[in-house]
């Protein structure tokens, strides 16, 4: 059978590296040469996906995994059949469990924790929390935050609620003199992306936390796309509040969020202000409040099938371990920082950058997206539309490619992309 470069490509594995073609093979590609942190193998065979095409966008969605899709049968058979044989509903300590991994996960207590219905769900938890709408002053962000919670803040502003402040970003990076520049008594909050779904970028968290915390403000982190994939430690990080969804790097689906929130702010400074069953008991015809955060759990009906794939999702992150899945993503995004500008796809990502995005400018996309889908029978990449400002404050949009490396991508992956590319 003759088969084309293009048709060898698409083998199992997704490159051309099992049949002795195109770039190195895996092992040889002239990268770090550190030890991978877990059996790639082993792990790649948990994700079908990985095997059937290749998928460099853990950031925009991370596939289920073999447990996972076994314990969504389980319950879907809980639903249709009843209780036995395993089947069981999503319990009360299944729910527990949830929390306590995700609080493990990013050092903070199940008591700070609470379900929401995504990222931006919870930062409104926080904003009506806090009401800024009536307090005034002004909330500090910068234009590496994702899309959303800028709107969120446009709105108030635009509203007349609060002054906004928009720290631009220099190459890519946020200056933390810039954040101390805008930052004054009458900063409400500064929120940001701990890391930013644009390009990767990794706030310098505890830095911008001190100059906030100096002046009386506190400090809200979007999480998301760090969370399961780069080390957070809350605490350490002077972040008060935080949320996020479990679709992208936590391995689960779209409907549940987590949000944190610091204990001794809860109540006091972030108010509750939205009401449900979630967040009391009844007790002989009273409604007593639940512990810790589940306050701010309101009017959320539990979403039971994301939430069992949230906790499949969060024991197979604990499993790895987060430094382990760090240290297998970062060879693979080194590869990538170094051979995709010499295709001619400048880097936006600052060097040194430790988390597992890389974004690129894409000068000809027309061109770019004519190769890759000669390359690969599906959409293998995110695109972006991003702004850019210069050191003039002039802004203009960009067009490029932002990849997402996860557990499940080896070099073979790196070698199709880069060989359908070049």
């Amino acid at each position: 059978m003759n088969l084309s470069r293009r048709e060898l490509m698409r083998t199992v594995g997704g490159g051309a590296l099992a049949l002795g073609i195109g770039r190195p093979a895996n092992g040889e590609s002239g990268a770090s040469g550190a030890a991978e942190a877990f059996d790639v193998a082993t792990v790649r065979a948990d994700f079908p996906r990985a095997a059937k095409n290749l998928w460099l966008a853990a950031a925009e969605t991370h596939p289920f995994s073999v447990h996972t899709l076994r314990a969504i049968d389980q319950y879907a058979e809980y639903r249709a059949l009843g209780s036995g044989d395993g089947r069981h509903s999503f319990t009360a300590d299944h729910q527990a469990e949830t929390k306590r991994l995700f609080a493990q996960l990013i050092n903070a207590t199940p008591d700070e924790i609470a379900f929401v219905m995504s990222t931006t769900d919870g930062e409104n938890v926080v904003v009506a929390g806090l009401d800024l709408a009536a307090r005034g002053g002004n909330v500090v962000i910068d234009d590496l935050h994702f899309s959303a919670s800028r709107y969120l803040y446009t709105a108030l502003a635009d509203a007349g609620k609060i002054e906004l402040r928009v720290v631009p970003h220099r190459d890519w990076k946020i200056d933390v003199a810039d954040m101390e520049r805008a930052i004054d008594s009458e900063t409400r909050l500064v929120s940001m992306a701990l890391v930013s779904n644009i390009n990767g970028y990794l706030h310098d968290a505890r830095a911008i936390s001190d100059l906030a915390h100096a002046q009386g403000a506190y400090v809200y982190a979007d999480i998301i796309q760090a969370a399961g994939n780069t080390p957070v430690d809350v605490r350490a990080m002077g972040i008060d509040c935080a949320a996020s969804s479990t679709y992208k790097w936590l391995m689960g689906d779209f409907g549940l969020g987590f949000l944190y929130v610091r204990d001794d702010l809860q109540g006091d400074v972030v108010k509750q202000t939205r009401y449900g069953l979630r967040a009391v008991a009844q007790r002989d015809g009273a409604f007593v409040p639940r512990p810790g955060a589940a306050m701010y759990e309101g009017t959320t009906t539990m979403p039971y099938l994301p939430a069992v794939c949230a906790l499949e999702g969060l024991k197979y992150v604990t499993k790895l371990g987060v430094d382990n899945i760090r240290a297998h993503s970062a060879r693979l995004v080194e590869r990538l920082q170094g051979e995709m500008p010499g295709l001619g796809f400048p880097s936006i990502t600052p060097p040194g950058t430790n988390t597992p995005i890389a974004s690129f400018i894409t000068p000809d996309p027309d061109a770019t997206q004519a190769k890759l889908e000669r390359a690969f029978p599906e959409r293998v990449v995110s695109g972006g539309r991003w702004r850019k400002t210069d050191a003039t404050g002039a802004v203009e949009q960009v067009r490029g490619l932002r990849i997402g490396v996860s557990v499940y991508n080896n070099d073979a992956d790196i070698d199709a992309f880069l060989n359908a590319l070049d």
